[in-house]
């Protein structure tokens, strides 16, 4: 499903933020990226979903190389994620509904059969009453749960989250990593990197552990 082969990412200056970096994770498998602020997690996560391309060394997607892949093929590619990320990335200017419509409305999927795949989304991360607010209105528990919306609603096989609970209170925290295994035991693949070892029952559960961008 997604293999790292000896993957070094340098950045303009010299900086390695990944390095020599080799790991396999199984199509269905549920893999937690670990390590402190700066250790190379996010930037692991973007070369996984083939925002960023190793400075040497393979990124394998479901068989094929990302970094042979031209650039006009890439958007099919990633066509396999949904992204949870730091920040959000939330439309203020749209509401919950709208939110989760986006990345629908990129793939074409419009009317009837949209608005059953939103609802379905809603409804999973329990925001269905709420789908006409603003997200600005949401407390940081509820914007998370948004994203994680967004992210499903186009049904991908392999879900990322960077620092999913990062700003979340404990129960809150567990919460969202529950959620994240139900998608787990339904049979997709999800890939959390978190500097937070709350929620991580170590119960078969992947662990990679980076430190200044080596696997320990």
């Amino acid at each position: 499903m997604i293999k790292f082969d000896g993957v070094t990412k340098r950045y303009p200056g010299g900086f390695e933020a990944l390095k020599n970096v080799s790991f396999e994770i199984a199509q269905g498998e549920l893999a937690f990226i670990t390590g402190h602020s700066g250790a190379g997690k996010s930037t692991l996560l973007k070369l996984a979903a083939a925002i960023e391309r190793p400075t040497t060394g393979s990124v394998i997607i479901k068989g094929q190389n990302v970094g042979k892949i031209r650039q006009s093929g890439l958007p099919y590619v990633r066509r396999n994620f949904g992204l949870i990320f730091q920040d959000h990335k939330l439309l203020y200017d749209r509401n919950v509904y709208d939110n989760v419509a986006l990345p629908l409305s990129i793939v074409g999927v419009t009317g009837r059969e949209a608005g059953k795949r939103i609802r379905a989304a809603l409804d999973k991360v329990g925001l269905l009453p709420r789908e006409k607010a603003a997200p600005i209105t949401l407390s940081g528990g509820e914007q998370q749960r948004l994203a994680i919306a967004r992210a499903i609603v186009s049904r991908p096989s392999i879900l990322l989250a960077d620092e999913p609970t990062g700003n979340l209170d404990e129960n809150y925290a567990r919460d969202i990593i529950e959620l994240f295994k139900s998608f787990h035991q339904v049979g997709v693949t999800v890939i959390i990197a978190t500097h937070d070892a709350r929620g991580i029952a170590r119960q078969g559960e992947q662990i990679l552990s980076l430190q200044h961008g080596v696997l320990a």
